[in-house]
């Protein structure tokens, strides 16, 4: 992973009602400070954010929360992070944390998290980077997702390629070495119709 020197996490600012979902992003937090990969993520110190925030910290890595002003105080902007960037708006936020990251994945989350993955496989899609994208699918939780991204390829909305801009795993642990082995650079020709 020479070329990834930081990771994204997308993830929700509540725990969820599943403790394996804390845990879970606790395990990968550790497991990005150990590799020595930076975390950028959306600042929070609640819920998931924070949990993947402290365990990255806590395994002596570096993390940049990027958090819009007016969330600031619902979303309790985490203190404790080596960078903490406020912007003025969401679109600011996702923008920045774009730039800032070499590959993104996500963890169980809300509408938030759901928008963010979207979005950034919507630019993959649009060849606007070729960034690797993880979908952490940890006990079936982003199974409707995966199965609503088949039916637009079924019904002829998207095209066949649209299943190769993200890569799913089931846990935590394969995340880093899913990203390990993606090419360098995994665009592909564009499709007549995509």
């Amino acid at each position: 992973m020479a070329d990834i020197k930081s990771i994204c996490i997308y993830c929700g600012s509540s725990m969820g009602n599943d403790p394996r979902y804390n845990e879970a992003a606790d395990l990968l937090g550790r497991l990005i400070g150990e590799a020595g990969l930076e975390l950028v993520y959306g600042g929070g110190k609640v819920g998931l954010m924070g949990t993947v925030a402290d365990a990255v910290l806590k395994a002596g890595g570096r993390v940049t929360g990027i958090i819009p002003s007016n969330l600031k105080k619902v979303e309790l902007a985490h203190d404790g992070l080596s960078e903490m960037i406020v912007v003025e708006s969401m679109h600011e936020r996702k923008r920045m944390m774009f730039d800032k990251s070499d590959a993104f994945v996500t963890l169980p989350g809300g509408p938030g998290t759901l928008d963010e993955t979207i979005e950034i496989i919507t630019w993959r899609q649009l060849r606007l980077h070729a960034k690797p994208i993880v979908i952490v699918d940890d006990g079936g939780y982003w199974q409707p997702l995966l199965d609503l991204m088949e039916h637009t390829i079924e019904n002829g909305f998207a095209h066949d390629v649209f299943r190769t801009f993200y890569t799913v795993v089931s846990s935590p642990e394969e995340v880093l070495p899913a990203i390990e082995e993606l090419p360098e650079s995994f665009l592909e020709e564009r499709p007549e119709r995509l």
